[in-house]
């Protein structure tokens, strides 16, 4: 095709605006580190620690490994945005696809990123500082750092030959004149984040840590440990035969599982299983792309599926070629795929299967659980057995019926005596007199709505604001509406 040039004007991006937008992709911080293990691993490095450093507002993160390292041609290259797109030929280790995880994976959790890297020789170091960059307007890209920050890069590569150093510093929601060294509250969130950063790692890179060519990977000095989904290791696992399906020149691999009920595992056991998000959180689809976990437990937006707590021994594996990424919509935070037109209903199938299974185990040999075990600040109901019956109560705990009770003082005795009537009016025998056999006819929040209707808003917005009061970051909530029922199953603004 012939093109004629002078019909064309550049229409570059403006620096801010780009940065701005990378920010804003909507990583979690332990989805952010995830990114830079993934560089990590593709490496080949060996041994990957994450560091986790209080120290008030100057409080800084960074992820060191013993990998090949890179030349400072290629560390500038590393360090451009978007230098390598998704049609760029990558190796059999490669985990990347767009060439912008480094940046937009630091850029959403700190405003200065500073990466120092050899291949062998000598030490190359250049750092992005996003008010360098709002402030001029340009891709101002410093060669080495500030004195502070190559004192912390000589200190975490402890005189190694070759490896990467990735530090981040004036780390978002915590890098602040007014958070001291000395404020509990927020160093406590700062190491909450760090435990949750370690299982997410555990979790997403659970195939590197086990096997003959296993990485060690560490968070502040402590080794993470390898999250099975599958309990592939217990006797009573389930397993249904594994289907190959085809994809254009390509094959998906499916495995499904069905776990053993809760009386089949030791209380240790059974708490291990729940994983970072719970029984109910953890149910569905794991995509593995190059044995990386892309997503974790989720039913994949297949009509009529949704998570429900007869279904939590239901866990399906799905390995993905990279070459398929585009038929799957793999995104760039690698946290979420649209399954192929042509496998929906293959899916399907083998979901349904799976699903029905796992309903049967819990109804002749488990019981329902989670809403015992789980995580209390995310149902807002709990439902147990009890000297032989079933006790519904309205939990306590949840921040929106605690802000309730706590700050409606003038109004608590109704409050309190209002929940007590919900609690032992809750209509039973009707449910059970219109319940057909299948789901079809349960009720779904809020019509079930992918994209959240306007009162599902409203009521995340005060449950919002009910953690915030109650001592959570504002990112922090939103990570634990995110993963709240019935919000979990929407798009909203917790997700942004």
């Amino acid at each position: 095709m012939s093109v004629k040039y002078e019909d064309y004007e550049v229409a570059a991006p403006d620096p801010a605006g780009m940065v701005a937008s990378l920010s804003s992709l909507g990583y979690s911080l332990e989805a952010a580190v995830a990114d830079l293990v993934d560089n990590s691993i593709s490496a080949r490095a060996r041994r990957i620690d994450v560091e986790f450093t209080w120290a008030g507002g100057d409080s800084w993160i960074a992820v060191v490994d013993d990998g090949d390292g890179m030349t400072n041609d290629q560390l500038v290259t590393a360090m451009t945005v978007a230098a390598r797109g998704p049609g760029t030929v990558r190796t059999s280790t490669d985990l990347g696809r767009f060439g912008v995880g480094l940046k937009s994976a630091s850029f959403s959790q700190a405003r200065q990123l500073t990466v120092a890297s050899s291949a062998g020789g000598e030490w190359s170091v250049r750092t992005w500082d996003l008010d360098v960059v709002e402030a001029s307007g340009k891709w101002l890209l410093r060669r080495g750092a500030d004195p502070e920050t190559i004192a912390l890069v000589e200190r975490l590569r402890d005189g190694a030959d070759s490896g990467t150093v990735v530090i981040w510093r004036r780390l978002r929601g915590f890098h602040s004149a007014d958070v001291g060294e000395d404020d509990e509250k927020v160093q406590q969130q700062f190491y909450d984040d760090a435990a949750r950063t370690e299982s997410h790692l555990g979790m997403v890179f659970a195939r590197f840590l086990t096997g003959s060519g296993r990485r060690t990977i560490r968070v502040s000095g402590t080794p993470v440990e390898p999250w099975d989904p599958f309990m592939g290791a217990h006797p009573s696992v389930q397993r249904l035969p594994v289907e190959n399906l085809p994809l254009a020149e390509d094959q998906v691999r499916v495995e499904a599982f069905v776990l053993p009920s809760a009386q089949r595992l030791s209380e240790d056991d059974y708490a291990r299983a729940a994983g970072p998000a719970g029984w109910l959180g953890q149910q569905g689809f794991y995509v593995y792309r190059r044995d990386r976990l892309i997503l974790a437990g989720d039913w994949l937006g297949l009509v009529g599926m949704r998570r429900e707590e007869r279904y939590n021994l239901a866990r399906i594996a799905i390995d993905i070629p990279a070459e398929t990424d585009a038929d799957w919509g793999v995104d760039v935070r690698k946290a979420s795929v649209v399954p192929p037109v042509a496998l929906r209903r293959h899916l399907r199938r083998i979901a349904t299967k799976t699903r029905a299974r796992a309903a049967e185990v819990l109804r002749h040999r488990g019981r329902v659980s989670a809403r015992t075990h789980g995580d209390p600040l995310l149902y807002a109901w709990t439902v147990r057995r009890e000297n032989g019956q079933v006790n519904c109560r309205i939990n306590r705990s949840h921040p929106l019926v605690r802000e309730l009770l706590q700050h409606g003082r003038d109004s608590a005795p109704e409050t309190r005596a209002l929940i007590r009537l919900l609690e032992e009016t809750v209509p039973v025998t009707a449910l059970r007199a219109l319940h057909e056999t299948d789901t079809e006819d349960d009720p779904v929040p809020f019509g079930g709505s992918s994209m959240a209707p306007p009162e599902a808003v409203e009521v995340a917005e005060q449950v919002y604001r009910a953690l915030v009061a109650q001592g959570r970051s504002p990112s922090a909530a939103r990570d634990r509406i995110r993963v709240m029922p019935p919000f979990d199953q929407m798009q909203g603004f917790w997700n942004t």
